[in-house]
């Protein structure tokens, strides 16, 4: 058999072994013996996608709601190049990929052959494990065929650490990249029966990191002679049972959270993760009926202002660093006897720098353990009732605006009104993310939402979104702005293949996340070279790559354009046409009048 192949058999075997079950492929003739490994193994899916940009975005999507390594394979040149920006979300969020990627053969490397480049770590400290992988060759000896397993299960498991990211294995093929003619037509059949090669190497297991008892002797002693603190949500926050546990914690300490729009935790429905076990439910739900008013999500607003509390003792952050401008300036300000961090990835997450402890343990076992000892413990209610009554004046006021003024951050809102229970958002960077954040109230239902917050990049998030699609199978929002719809064109390609996938371009003709900024008022240069107008609508776009589409100008435009996407789920694009000046206008009076 060509030992291009039979290496790639081996490798994606003990991928396969380890827990892989999807890919993405975009097309190209180096990585044909990878391509061909992939597309013929029983036990992993493969995906395609032409442009590795938007490919590296779409995995990027399907392992951030998986949770869950996705693979990408790509041929050599700057098709690996593209693969980059994915690769930085990837690595700052800490979303598990295994980027596989082809290359010539050492001879041709700076030789000035045609698409060759230096792809040896060519994504330097951006990926947590970088391999140039040894040709494959005939009569190989037993231990490098060990070594390609090995790689593999080394590979999958680096990824999927405790600390995930993305992993780069690169693969320099000498030609024929395919099997000889005669075996061509029984390719498949001998890649589905190399499958059945033992794999030589176990899949690596891994552990939590569960608190030690002097560890919860020492928090269950400060949270017991604290009472005043708050919880901070930020996003990427642990799924799974997480959001119920921190919520049990909040309810026995008497600490209210302030949940980030996108950390799992400000929308969820009462008992959502337990509903298979009666028992567990109930229980659950004892906690959750006076742990609701427990959620904060009006911060953005009332801490533009002093919110007249004393200052919190305690500080208990969970998750990334928060999206709010002002939640992140509060935090800053005030003087609180301890800050904690807790994070079992321990990746470092505080820009201010003003974290006095920082415990690399599970947050769940930490919630969950700390809960059942403060069982007996008398949280100061009139604590939570004060910053509750912070947050219930706050809506009152906020959302008669949001029912009087149509603008951009009221059609947030709206769509959270329409989504359905237990349905993805992916929520584009620039406006769309800060709108929710500030105009998304809490509300017991549980919608997932996700964000490419790790380095905020515009690029990419239609595919993400498609990605979080493809790995759910939920019924998908996906809300961006024009500009960022203009980055991610190719992946409407995507979008036609993706029925459960809604796409809401909200059109403001140009960048209006730069009306914030000081440079708005110096024209010019500010229209021409930040605001950037293009005079662009979606609607040839959604024709082009055969999306229904639906235009929106007004809330009862919006609101049916919506209840049509829920109701008749189809590949589909809805384009709302704002006012960006207009629209900045109204969240500053807005903003003026509530304080």
């Amino acid at each position: 058999m060509n030992p291009n192949i039979y290496w790639s058999q081996l490798f994606v075997n003990s991928l396969a072994a380890s827990g892989l079950n999807s890919v993405v492929i975009s097309p190209g003739s180096r990585s044909t013996p990878l391509t061909l490994a992939f597309e013929a193994h029983p036990h992993i899916e493969t995906f395609l996608h032409l442009d590795e940009r938007g490919a590296g975005f779409y995995a990027l999507g399907m392992a951030l709601a998986s949770d869950k390594p996705v693979a990408l394979v790509c041929t050599s040149g700057t098709a690996v190049a593209n693969y980059l920006p994915a690769i930085v979300e990837a690595q700052m969020s800490q979303v598990p990929l295994l980027i596989l990627t082809g290359d010539r053969p050492h001879e041709l490397r700076h030789s000035g052959a045609n698409q060759t480049i230096d792809q040896v770590k060519i994504f330097s400290d951006q990926v947590l494990w970088s391999v140039d992988m040894p040709l494959p060759q005939e009569n190989a000896p037993e231990v490098a065929l060990r070594h390609v397993q090995t790689t593999a299960v080394r590979a999958y498991a680096t990824a999927n650490g405790l600390r995930k990211g993305p992993v780069h294995v690169n693969f320099p093929f000498r030609k024929p990249l395919e099997p000889a003619a005669e075996e061509m037509r029984d390719w498949r059949l001998e890649i589905e029966s190399a499958s059945q090669i033992s794999n030589r190497q176990s899949p690596i297991s891994q552990g939590k990191i569960t608190p030690t008892d002097e560890q919860l002797d020492w928090l269950t002693a400060v949270f017991s002679q604290h009472l005043h603190g708050l919880i901070i949500c930020g996003p990427r926050c642990p799924g799974g049972d997480f959001p119920q546990a921190v919520m049990a914690l909040a309810e026995h300490t008497g600490y209210p959270i302030l949940a980030d729009s996108i950390s799992g935790v400000r929308f969820q429905r009462k008992g959502a993760k337990n509903e298979k076990n009666a028992k567990k439910k109930s229980a659950v739900n004892t906690v959750r009926q006076s742990a609701d008013n427990l959620i904060i999500s009006g911060y953005e607003t009332f801490l533009q202002n002093d919110p007249g509390w004393p200052e919190p003792e305690i500080i208990l952050r969970f998750g990334a660093v928060p999206t709010s401008k002002w939640l992140n300036a509060y935090l800053d300000k005030i003087n609180p006897v301890f800050r904690l961090h807790i994070r079992e990835n321990g990746v470092w997450a505080d820009d201010s720098q003003r974290t006095t402890h920082f415990l690399q343990l599970n947050e769940t076992a930490v919630c969950q353990t700390l809960t059942a000892r403060l069982e007996k413990h008398q949280a100061d209610h009139a604590w939570h009732q004060t910053v509750q009554a912070t947050e219930e004046a706050t809506w009152n006021k906020l959302d008669a605006q949001l029912s009087q003024h149509w603008f951009d951050g009221a059609a947030i809102a709206t769509l959270l009104d329409h989504l359905p229970e237990n349905g993805n958002l992916l929520i584009g960077n620039s406006l769309p993310v800060r709108h929710l954040d500030q105009y998304g109230r809490f509300r017991p239902k549980t919608l997932h939402i996700f964000g490419n917050r790790g380095a905020s990049g515009i690029d990419g998030n239609i595919a993400t979104g498609l990605g979080v699609a493809q790995a759910t199978g939920r019924p998908t929002f996906i809300v961006v702005g024009d500009v960022t719809a203009l980055h991610d064109l190719n992946s409407l390609l995507l979008a036609s293949q993706t029925p459960n996938a809604t796409i809401i371009v909200i059109n403001n003709n140009g960048g209006g996340i730069f009306r914030r900024l000081p440079i708005s008022q110096h024209e010019p240069p500010f229209t021409d070279r930040f605001l950037t107008p293009h005079g662009r609508t979606f609607a040839q776009a959604a024709a082009m790559f055969g999306l229904d589409y639906l235009q929106a100008k007004n809330r009862a435009q919006f609101e049916q354009a919506v209840a049509t996407a829920v109701a008749r789920p189809a590949p589909r694009l809805i384009e709302l046409f704002t006012d960006g000046a207009k629209d900045e206008q109204i969240r500053r009076r807005i903003n003026s009048e509530l304080k």
